[in-house]
């Protein structure tokens, strides 16, 4: 069998470098007092040891999602003894290896308010310290009553720690507004965009975690199906495990979705080739060719093209 004709990933699943803890932009931060207060009192509390608020934090948010792990265990994998804490990079390594997506939200708090109304915790890096002289702390979000203007965090070694709305805003926007909830692969979190996502899970296929993935993708296209770039990336992640029918149905729901693209039509083309379905194949990137306007891009399609022209078709069409 050949290899996968280049560009096999769709350009916009190409790897996004993920902008941990960036500041946003100014804002003024507000919260609507006729909201519904909301508190998840199940979820778990595991009072950190010195410096741990990071394992601390991450076996809360990963206990309230089914994963039963200690802080204990996970201080290995996510705190840095040099740095004296963990950094964001090395929590979402581990909330991966656990299967789950972890998911960064937008800097916006209406976004952590829409996952606690949902269920889901949010676990938050404050500075509890000024700009110049930062303390940085790990907590979770469990809770918010609009009528007192108060949010409700596991922190440190309380339980139930209430800290009114405008510090924790300031201490939030301090530490660059970063916040993550921990997702399962089949459940996109209800403040997710589709670009959002797809990039989150995006990483479980440089990982070789293509189950993951795909089981991801699929979520993506049950929760935005008009969305071609949802087919687009089911297709992609069900053509590298072979799939190649289930890879073809998707990538023909994406063309159908409005998201007709040479590259997605290469892809569609190669999957088609390893059907048996040669003449087809060669329809499809001819297609691509005469859509194709870059020289890099035709230069490509012409490479997939040769490549199709050597197998040998199949007696019957699998399609």
């Amino acid at each position: 069998m050949a290899p996968p004709p280049r560009r096999w990933r769709a350009p916009g699943l190409l790897m996004v470098a993920l902008m941990i803890g960036a500041c946003a932009g100014p804002e003024t931060l507000r919260l609507r007092a006729e909201s519904v207060p909301v508190e998840l009192a199940a979820v778990p509390f595991h009072p950190q040891d010195e410096y741990h608020c990071g394992p601390a934090a991450l076996a809360t948010v990963l206990a309230a999602d089914g994963v039963d792990v200690s802080p204990e265990a996970l201080v290995p994998e996510i705190y840095v003894p040099a740095r004296q804490g963990s950094l964001q990079a090395e929590i979402i390594a581990a909330v991966r290896r656990r299967a789950r997506v972890p998911f960064v939200l937008a800097p916006h708090i209406d976004a952590a308010l829409a996952e606690l109304h949902a269920g889901r915790p949010v676990l938050v890096l404050q500075n509890l310290g000024t700009r110049g002289l930062p303390v940085w702390h790990y907590a979770v979000v469990v809770g918010f009553d609009p009528r007192q203007q108060r949010f409700v965090l596991r922190s440190g070694r309380e339980r139930r720690l209430e800290m009114s709305a405008r510090r924790f805003l300031q201490s939030w926007d301090r530490a660059g507004r970063w916040m993550l909830v921990v997702a399962r692969p089949d459940a996109p979190p209800v403040s997710a965009e589709v670009q959002s996502w797809l990039r989150a899970v995006a990483a479980f296929e440089s990982l070789g975690e293509l189950k993951i993935a795909i089981t991801a993708y699929r979520a993506a296209t049950r929760r935005w199906p008009a969305v071609p770039m949802t087919w687009t990336a089911l297709g992609n992640g069900l053509a590298q495990r072979g799939l190649w029918a289930s890879a073809a149905r998707a990538y023909e729901r994406a063309l159908t979705s409005g998201g007709d693209t040479p590259w997605l039509r290469n892809n569609h083309a190669w999957v088609l080739a390893q059907m048996g379905c040669r003449a087809d194949a060669l329809a499809e990137i001819d297609a691509a060719l005469t859509a194709a306007v870059e020289p890099a891009q035709r230069d490509t399609l012409r490479d997939t093209r040769a490549r199709i022209e050597t197998l040998q078709p199949d007696a019957v069409c699998d399609r």
